[in-house]
């Protein structure tokens, strides 16, 4: 087969070839039968991670809508809704075409919906009448907006108030400009359908405000439902990236709403976890939940990036043929995770040791501290660990999934 060195992640493909084929070539990971540097994913942790956070929203009575955004993979999305998601959560109008043009039905964008060919985007998908779509609303100059533009077009948009805090991101800060949007939304009943709150705790730090925030949330919910504001039952009511989703589902959880209100959770690094941002705070709510603490063990981290030892120029230092175009870096470097020699006649890759380091990356370059004497050589093989699996994920057209033996068993295409 010839190689195609073209597609970064892909590089044994040659032109016109279904990658849904590859499974079949037998191409393992530890036979340097892969391009390095390449983006792993681990199907079985994969799995155990998907069953692990159905169990826990299942414990609660609530649903999950995984964000997409993490990784833009549809074969993933499938993955997740094929598990029980409620639906996907995405950020943008494009996000939201490759979602339906890959076969999801249920989109909550969790993001305000602006501009002219966004809302065309938008428009053109809600033609599928199966499919169902939602997105934020947090002043009344863009209910009027969206208002002007569907109601041109005879559809109807659902939208979600989105709440804020004070010095966070998006959402209205208080009870003037909630009054603003509502009459905002009475000019524009049947064309703009209010269905539910959202909110993102993760713009805040302290649990103590998550809280308040989560019972503003409920506050806010119940007293649009008494005045008859909605125009969906159940109300969607929404929260959770992916550092606090356990107290969200059990405040709102708490709040006893019934079959009249449906809460949907929004995490999505869950489904690779990472050794980062993540780790620390699955282990908080490890601690601290008790449905987390009963349940097995906990995320595990599915994602990797492998690649060659190039050089050892000094002593104590390696140059890792892996850059800042191959793995995230904005919430903690790459973690040298496992190390395996090709051709030594080893089974399986060993665990590198703990005093091994990237202290600096550059484009496509590594800078791997170690120690004189360890048992390091050029071609050796490296698998990172990585912190913030969505700045990985986009950065790679293709990731390989693999089995526990290191056979490539699926490709799973990104759609940035």
């Amino acid at each position: 087969m010839r190689v195609d060195p073209l597609h970064k992640g892909l590089g044994h493909i040659a032109p016109g070839l279904d990658p849904s084929n590859v499974p079949g070539f037998g191409w393992n990971l530890l036979r340097e039968e892969i391009g390095l540097p390449a983006a792993v994913l681990y199907h079985d942790r994969i799995v155990h991670n998907l069953d692990w956070m159905q169990k826990f929203i299942a414990a609660y009575g609530v649903k999950l809508a995984p964000h997409g955004k993490t990784t833009m993979a549809p074969k993933l999305f499938q993955m997740q809704l094929q598990n029980g998601a409620w639906g996907i959560t995405l950020a943008t109008a494009h996000q939201t075409a490759v979602a339906l043009h890959h076969g999801v039905r249920r989109v909550l964008m969790a993001n305000q919906l602006i501009g002219k060919e966004n809302m065309a985007i938008v428009s053109r998908l809600l033609h599928d009448s199966a499919f169902e779509y939602y997105c934020l609303v947090d002043s009344a100059g863009q209910v009027d907006q969206l208002g002007e533009f569907y109601a041109k077009r005879n559809q109807r948009l659902n939208v979600l108030i989105e709440l804020g805090v004070n010095g966070g991101r998006t959402g209205i800060r208080d009870d003037h400009q909630l009054q603003a949007m509502l009459a905002a939304l009475s000019r524009w009943k049947g064309i703009v359908a209010l269905t539910g709150i959202e909110i993102y705790e993760g713009v805040l730090n302290d649990e103590a405000d998550i809280r308040h925030f989560l019972h503003r949330a409920l506050d806010v919910t119940r007293k649009l439902d008494q005045e008859a504001r909605f125009d969906r039952t159940p109300i969607l009511l929404s929260g959770a990236g992916s550092a606090w989703y356990d107290v969200v589902a059990e405040v709102f959880s708490a709040a006893n709403l019934g079959d009249h209100v449906e809460i949907i959770l929004r995490p999505g690094c869950y489904l690779t976890h990472d050794v980062g941002v993540y780790r620390q705070a699955q282990q908080r709510i490890e601690q601290s939940n008790p449905i987390a603490h009963q349940m097995r063990a906990g995320l595990l981290p599915a994602l990797q990036v492998w690649a060659y030892v190039q050089s050892m120029p000094e002593e104590a230092k390696a140059i890792i043929a892996m850059g800042k175009r191959d793995a995230a870096f904005d919430a903690g470097l790459p973690t040298p995770a496992l190390h395996f020699r090709p051709g030594a006649g080893n089974a399986v890759p060993k665990p590198s040791p703990a005093h091994w380091a990237i202290t600096k990356m550059m484009d496509q370059h590594a800078f791997l501290q170690i120690q004189a004497g360890d048992d390091l050589q050029v071609g050796d093989m490296i698998g990172f660990d990585i912190s913030h699996p969505c700045l990985t994920f986009d950065k790679w057209r293709s990731l390989l999934m693999l089995n526990a033996q290191y056979d490539v068993i699926d490709v799973v295409p990104t759609y940035f």
